[in-house]
């Protein structure tokens, strides 16, 4: 499998050069050159299989020939041996909601799912001969699952980037308190945007990047994408006939995975995009228009997001695999501040999604209505997607990603129900750890120049 950008279709890399490289170097975002859509009878085959032998299928149509079968047998039974069920993922059914729970990895969220794969491929790949330096940015969780993928890996420093008081304590606590020789904690004083767009910056300075060896495992790297495919045909033969999918979405990485299966053969029928009042992705899928908005802080802080850095990946297809266009629209974006979509354009769109906004009332009232009349927790990501899918009605099942454990917003949890959540295991001693991170200005030479010197 070869791969282009969605700025530059004639660019020609291999999965391990994109894979390290993560953002291609016209700034744009990896793609593959073709996308194999399964038959009837391979699907029938697929719903066969187990979580990981389904995964060992999905993932080498995008590895091959760098990694074979049986290397990415390996990697998945090694990066899933401690998650906290069986098949990795759990399906449960609370009145007409079936959740799809995504977060029994190390750190309570989705995002375990594929960050304790890509852990592994650095060492699978042979990459690390050289030290590697990753710099990530998150918004509360790809942090943490991150730091639990990476610490204590020889040759590699990860540098994670999180918006100053901008996530909720637990996200912060799981980060920092985290003890390895090799993970530096950054608090920037701005918000996750501002976070991205200092790593994108980063990858686009050709010269420091090749300077300091630099890799990213944010989802603007494919192979993030690659191994979130894998639970949305898992939860689909769970039932077989078609289903919608409702996402919690900021950066649209998660809902892209699930478009990408879609392109693969999935007999998906709507794809639900959940925001929060960062509502970028449900004004331009209802609108038309992409114009990034102030972001305000919600009660679902994942996805206080405006900039949602994998749209582009659904642009490149949306205009026709035209990279001019696609560079067009981003160029108009950064100097514009917008960019607008035609009218065929976006009824691409809606034939693949469908996009509603979650306020911070209707999340908390959600979260308690669920609590009250079933005996569950959500969290609050989880509720705006719980949330779309009552507000969506039509004639196929819904699967509602259950994207973080509750115990991660406590301060949440407890304004809608009256009462905490109990640590998990995992966390039990959480409370008596000692926090170490660096609080920086949002200036691009400021976090160069800190994470120069601690490689020194």
């Amino acid at each position: 499998m070869n791969y282009i950008s969605t700025r530059n279709k004639s660019l020609n890399f291999d999965f391990s050069s994109i894979f390290l490289r993560g953002l291609a170097p016209d700034g744009g975002l990896f793609l593959p050159k073709e996308i194999n859509k399964f038959s009837e009878s391979e699907l029938k085959g697929l719903s066969e299989l187990n979580y990981i032998d389904l995964g060992v299928e999905i993932i080498s149509k995008f590895c091959a020939p760098v990694l074979n079968k049986s290397e990415i047998k390996l990697l998945l039974d090694k990066a899933y041996s401690n998650f906290s069920v069986k098949n990795i993922v759990e399906i449960k059914k609370i009145d007409n909601i079936n959740l799809l729970e995504l977060y029994h990895g190390p750190t309570l969220a989705f995002k375990d799912i594929a960050m304790q794969v890509i852990g592994l491929m650095y060492e699978a790949l042979d990459l690390n001969k050289k030290k590697i330096n990753i710099i990530v940015a998150t918004s509360g969780d790809t942090g943490s699952a991150a730091i639990a993928a990476l610490k204590e890996k020889k040759n590699i420093n990860l540098f994670v980037l999180h918006p100053h008081e901008k996530i909720s304590n637990i996200q912060r606590k799981i980060m920092t308190t985290c003890d390895s020789y090799n993970i530096y904690n950054i608090a920037v004083k701005g918000n996750f945007d501002d976070c991205q767009k200092a790593v994108k910056q980063m990858f686009n300075d050709e010269h420091f990047r090749e300077k300091i060896n630099m890799s990213g495992v944010n989802s603007i790297n494919w192979a993030r994408i690659i191994c979130q495919i894998v639970y949305y045909f898992y939860a689909y033969f769970q039932f077989s006939s078609k289903v919608n999918f409702s996402v919690p979405t900021g950066n649209f990485g998660d809902v892209y995975a699930g478009y990408i299966a879609k392109k693969m053969g999935l007999p998906i029928d709507k794809l639900m995009v959940a925001t929060n009042e960062n509502d970028i992705l449900s004004r331009v899928i209802n609108s038309g228009e992409y114009k990034p908005l102030k972001v305000k802080p919600s009660l679902s802080p994942s996805m206080d997001i405006q900039i949602a850095s994998n749209f582009e990946r659904l642009l490149f297809d949306v205009f026709n695999s035209d990279d001019h266009k696609v560079s067009k629209s981003m160029k108009s974006l950064s100097v514009n501040g917008s960019f607008k979509l035609e009218e065929e354009e976006l009824k691409k769109i809606k034939e693949n999604f469908i996009a509603e906004k979650i306020n911070d009332t209707d999340t908390l009232r959600i979260i308690k209505d669920f609590f009250v009349n079933y005996g569950f927790i959500l969290d609050p990501h989880t509720a705006t997607a719980v949330g779309a899918a009552y507000k969506i009605k039509n004639k196929s099942k819904t699967i509602v990603l259950g994207t973080a454990h509750p115990y991660k917003f406590l301060e949440t949890i407890k304004l809608a129900i009256g009462k905490n959540v109990d640590p998990p295991k995992q966390f039990s001693d959480l409370s008596k750890k000692i926090e170490k991170f660096d609080i920086i200005d949002n200036k691009l030479e400021d976090i160069k120049k800190y994470i120069t010197e601690k490689i020194k």
